[in-house]
């Protein structure tokens, strides 16, 4: 490319892009404003209205210091907070600061400090964001999809209600073998890196906890790996998909040079590793939240602005207050699923 051409792309990038662009090529170091790209979005029409998605909408006055606008289509009126994580957030000028810790993965106790904000405001402010998280990046799988369940020890971490006597943290469990006070998580990847990793149930899962956790996300023609547990051999029966199964009682560990689990495998220990030496544990009510965090630092670990993507993705999700709220309905229904 010559001058003049990449004169011209740098001139296509976003206000953002420009900028964080210009202070990398100078050494500058400028706090970078996550939360003033979907406005941005929003006055060049690159994002529709809230409430019914279409694009028809105008610049309406200012709402508490927010650019407000108004739909023609739905005759609502809309901010570039509404319907996202941002909204009803207080202090709304730390969010750039405690978005650089959380991504630092910084505790709650060192941003509540750094911040001068209340910890439960911290804690908040953290689920609300990993909600955000839960359908960005979710792609189908195809051509040789490996996948294979991990486990948890149910943690009520935080509650200060028990019903039970407290474990002392990284203990182990009263029961031998898999059982009812584990949490399982299936991991399923395929080979271009799409991944999932969905808190199904507690102790051993069914077929139908793998039909809900990827069932609907599987390519036609797809070959699916998984270890001999009889869920996946009647998942994949009623799918209609090839199998390979990996038995490591019978030491099976590769087939044919390229059939195998390891990569699950290698997900299980490092989102263990991850969960254990950050978080110290987290609470079996919040675990999902954690895995939304971990998929979404895999997908965008390769990006130039991996911070910058994760957040103008997750500004994009209009039901990241709804899943917020049914943060203990959902807890509710997997401590059911306990025999």
């Amino acid at each position: 490319m010559d001058y003049q051409q990449i004169l011209s792309a740098i001139r296509n990038l976003p206000a953002t892009e420009q900028s964080q662009l210009i202070n990398e090529l100078t050494g500058q170091s400028v706090k970078q404003d996550y939360i003033s790209v979907r406005r941005e979005k929003l006055i060049n029409k690159q994002t529709g209205c809230p409430h019914c998605n279409s694009l028809k909408y105008y610049r309406y006055g200012k709402d508490k210091g927010s650019i407000r606008f108004m739909c023609k289509e739905c005759k609502r009126t809309f901010t570039e907070y509404s319907g996202t994580w941002l909204a009803g957030i207080h202090k709304k000028g730390l969010v750039n600061d405690y978005l650089d810790m959380m991504h630092e993965q910084k505790s709650l106790d060192k941003i509540k400090s750094a911040l001068h904000i209340n910890k439960k405001t911290a804690f908040d402010w953290r689920h609300k964001i990993l909600s955000s998280f839960q359908e960005i990046e979710k792609q189908d799988f195809n051509g040789i999809i490996e996948s294979d369940e991990t486990f948890f020890l149910q943690s009520d971490k935080g509650n200060r209600h028990l019903k039970h006597k407290g474990r002392k943290r990284g203990g182990t469990s009263s029961k031998r073998g898999i059982s009812d006070d584990q949490v399982a998580v299936i991991v399923t990847a395929d080979r271009k890196g799409t991944m999932d990793l969905t808190v199904a149930t507690m102790g051993r899962i069914e077929k139908k906890d793998i039909q809900n956790a990827i069932g609907s996300r599987i390519s036609k023609g797809s070959i699916l790996c998984t270890d001999g547990h009889v869920s996946y051999k009647g998942f994949a029966k009623d799918s209609n998909l090839n199998q390979i199964v990996l038995r490591a009682d019978l030491k099976q560990h590769v087939k044919q040079g390229i059939y195998h689990i390891q990569n699950v495998n290698s997900l299980h220990h490092r989102v263990k590793k991850w969960i254990d030496s950050t978080f110290w544990g987290v609470s079996t009510k919040y675990l999902q939240n954690y895995m939304n965090w971990f998929r979404i630092e895999q997908a965008f670990r390769k990006s130039i602005c991996a911070e910058q993507d994760m957040i103008d993705c997750s500004t994009e999700d209009m039901l990241t207050l709804t899943r917020y709220r049914q943060i203990n309905i959902r807890y509710q229904m997997l401590i059911a699923t306990q025999t």
